[in-house]
């Protein structure tokens, strides 16, 4: 796929829009899980620092003693990461084991007695402390003295496990977005179905198996259908008028030219042979040109119209070899079909009966003693073959062209291969010439080049 595909650009930005949002709900749900674990080690360091405050008490001397130390052990190794403190206005300061010869550096903070305040703090070995403090009131010897009481624990503990919970939580994006990458695909696949659906609906009409597109589309599709076959429609009216025009103008000369041949029959009487050969010949010409322009139109309007067209092959072409059978050149021959299976054309019968009788009259004309029509029902061709002279191969491209004749100087069909090139170019089909294994000129018809058009398209006529 390239860059201008449709497909392309909207599973690019689909995957974009996973990758940002997959990205940002990664950041986001870390940062909340670093949260709630900074929350749940404060909830654990108020509950110690209940248990310190309930184990503070005065000795004798109205020195300050913790009876009680919170149970857990961590307070008693060595920069553990979990520490206490307590601290009196007099300057005497207890504090936890696992704070070794280090102290709590406490910002000058005036809490109120049932006041809890949280702060962080720089710790033993550069550590980040999250610190839990109250204020109490203790009577210490004759006198009321503030006592404050501190926690802390160490945060690295906070950003350990948010690490650990990144990497899971990255395998399990990754995961995600795999299955949004695949969900997008069919989204898109989905999406782009009525598209191509047009596509085929577009190739049903061009090749005729359907006048217009369908209609049961999305509604956000239904315009372009309309407006395509609106367009379609104009085309059609257009190319009628244009099939009419050119067959009022052929008819409309056929009656000048009969007026003609009876002049050339009274010249003949008279005895002007000369003028009467030379306005003859001037009248074939402009009848085959009339006769040509008649089959053209007819062949454009019914190739435009062929949906569910289809000619079976083997009873025209044995229509044709009793028709041509009569002829004095054809008396002398032996035709033969050479059909595997039924073989069916999408072509008008009168249209293929043009292309078929021209190539089988001209190989009639040329033929020494034999010429073979061969199909098959499984390839979409058909080939008119004799055991004539042939085409030299310089001059098969001539004969090919417009304007000239196979055979400049016989009476012919009066259309000549030109006009069974635009018949059969009408259908998307094309007429190749080529050397016959029985020694002569082999005349193939078949679809043009990607555009096999040998399918069955209803039932033969």
């Amino acid at each position: 796929m390239s860059w201008g595909s449709l497909r392309l650009r909207l599973i690019v930005g689909g995957l974009l829009a996973i990758l940002i949002a997959l990205t940002i709900a990664g950041a986001g749900l870390t940062l909340l899980f670093e949260r709630h674990v900074a929350r749940t080690i404060g909830d654990d360091l108020d509950v110690y620092l209940k248990q310190l405050v309930a184990g503070i008490d005065a000795d004798a001397q109205g020195k300050l003693v913790v009876g009680r130390p919170p149970a857990d052990p961590r307070f008693a190794d060595p920069l553990s990461g979990l520490y206490w403190q307590v601290s009196d206005d007099a300057g005497q300061v207890l504090r936890s084991r696992s704070l070794w010869d280090t102290a709590l550096d406490l910002p000058r903070d005036e809490p109120s007695p049932r006041e809890l305040h949280r702060h962080i703090i720089p710790g033993p070995a550069n550590a980040r402390l999250l610190v839990s403090e109250r204020r109490v009131l203790l009577t210490l010897g004759d006198r009321r003295a503030p006592v404050r009481v501190a926690v802390a624990a160490d945060l690295a503990r906070v950003s350990a496990a948010a690490s650990h919970f990144a990497r899971d939580l990255a395998l399990a994006l990754g995961v995600l977005g795999l299955v949004l990458v695949a969900a997008t695909s069919i989204q898109v696949g989905l999406g782009l179905r009525p598209l191509d659906a047009l596509r085929r609906g577009v190739a049903d009409v061009r090749s005729g198996q359907c006048k217009h597109l369908p209609v049961d589309v999305p509604a956000e599709v239904r315009p372009l259908v309309e407006e395509v076959n609106s367009l379609i429609d104009a085309q059609e009216r257009e190319i009628e008028r244009s099939r009419s025009r050119a067959a009022d103008l052929a008819h409309g000369l056929k009656t000048p030219l009969a007026a003609l041949a009876t002049d050339v029959a009274l010249l003949r009487q008279r005895g002007e042979l000369e003028v009467a050969q030379a306005i003859e010949a001037v009248g074939e010409t402009m009848s085959r040109h009339v006769d040509r322009e008649l089959a053209r139109a007819r062949a454009r309007g019914t190739a435009r119209l062929r949906g569910g067209i289809s000619t079976s092959l083997r009873p025209l072409v044995q229509s044709l070899i009793l028709t041509l059978a009569r002829t004095p050149a054809a008396q002398r021959l032996d035709f033969e079909i050479r059909m595997t299976g039924e073989p069916s054309v999408p072509l008008d019968r009168a249209d293929l009966a043009e292309v078929l009788g021209n190539l089988m009259e001209n190989a009639a004309r040329y033929a020494r003693s034999r010429v073979r029509i061969a199909a098959d029902a499984a390839k979409p061709a058909i080939s008119v073959e004799d055991d004539g002279p042939g085409i030299a191969p310089a001059e098969r491209a001539r004969v090919l062209q417009r304007g000239v004749r196979l055979d400049e100087r016989g009476e012919g069909a009066g259309l000549g291969l030109s006009i069974v090139q635009d018949v059969l170019s009408a259908y998307g089909w094309q007429l190749v010439l080529a050397e016959s294994e029985l020694g002569g000129l082999k005349a193939m018809v078949a679809p043009e080049e990607g555009r096999d058009r040998m399918t069955a398209a209803g039932p033969a006529t």
